[in-house]
């Protein structure tokens, strides 16, 4: 049995999973603030999803833990995970004496690549395409996470793909972030909402100007990304996850013409079929939980040249 744990800003997904890699007990409960409650918390959600199951399961052999911030490549050291009020924290260090096991730790967006790769049933390379309160991308060849030398493969969000676009919060113009980012969506549509994205896509059906500028840039942003993916690392299919995705089949749409729109003109772009290569995952799917499980895979811990 191995275990996953997608610690979020405000609540932890956690799974345990068997060899052939199938969920068999999931639980979430709250992610505290501060270093000394993340660690709290990982323990808590440990305890929780031993408490849920039979005794007769094995133990727990190992734990990965997908954790927004950086992730210091070869290590299990995370800074600047700002939504979780941490600065620094080497989280094995931290809880693995205590647990009694490895511990594999990995940016979360990374992590829900391995699991949407494992969900969606993929096979060659992947490209994750992570839209929440930000933009980022994964990439999966094989069931191999692909890091790149330096950590940094697949973050498409600040990418500027119009430099005459919103201002980003990296201090360029247009950035894929910018234009499709839930943080940024909402803090352009400017009214108080508990579903910003969702509002927005709301107001755009009902004809309002802003809105429905909002919801094309949105599926300008998303088709950016994907074409970034097939063009830089000729992934065979994109995987879109995150929060902005329970939108569904109305985000999908929005995407996929977008991408047949802007092929019109170019054969070689309409021969790529950009979009029938994109996907969505299932709506509550615990892909970035699952990848932190099956980051004990030899093949996915072996550092940042893993595929560099």
């Amino acid at each position: 049995m191995r275990v996953g744990l997608d610690v979020g800003g405000t609540k932890t997904d956690a799974v345990a999973i068997d060899d052939a890699g199938t969920v068999v007990s999931r639980v979430r409960i709250a992610t505290g603030w501060g270093p000394d409650a993340v660690v709290a918390t990982v323990f808590e959600a440990v305890r929780a999803l031993r408490g849920q199951m039979d005794a007769a399961w094995p133990e727990f052999r190992s734990v990965g833990i997908g954790i927004p911030g950086q992730v210091v490549p070869g290590t299990t050291r995370v800074t600047h995970a700002v939504n979780l009020g941490v600065d620094e924290l080497d989280l094995a260090a931290a809880v693995s004496p205590t647990l009694g096991v490895p511990v594999h730790v990995e940016n979360d967006v990374k992590a829900a690549s391995l699991g949407g790769y494992a969900l969606h049933g993929a096979t060659g390379r992947m490209g994750y395409l992570n839209l929440g309160t930000g933009i980022a991308a994964g990439i999966v060849e094989d069931g191999v996470l692909m890091r790149g030398r330096h950590g940094t493969a697949g973050e498409v969000g600040h990418i500027s793909v119009d430099p005459n676009g919103p201002l980003c919060r990296c201090g360029q113009r247009g950035c894929i972030e910018a234009l499709a980012g839930g943080r940024s969506i909402a803090e352009r549509w400017g009214r108080v909402s508990a579903l910003p994205v969702l509002d927005v896509f709301d107001a755009a059906d009902a004809g309002d100007p802003l809105a429905t500028e909002l919801r094309n840039d949105l599926a300008a942003g998303a088709a950016a990304a994907v074409r970034v993916l097939v063009l830089t690392v000729d992934v065979d299919t994109v995987v879109l996850g995150g929060g902005v995705t329970n939108l569904g089949t109305r985000l999908l749409n929005d995407i996929a013409a977008d991408l047949d729109a802007s092929a019109t003109a170019s054969p070689f772009m309409r021969s790529l079929s950009l979009s029938a290569r994109v996907s969505l995952l299932p709506a509550g799917s615990p892909a970035a939980a699952l990848g932190a499980a099956l980051l004990g895979d030899a093949r996915n811990t072996e550092g940042v040249l893993a595929h560099g």
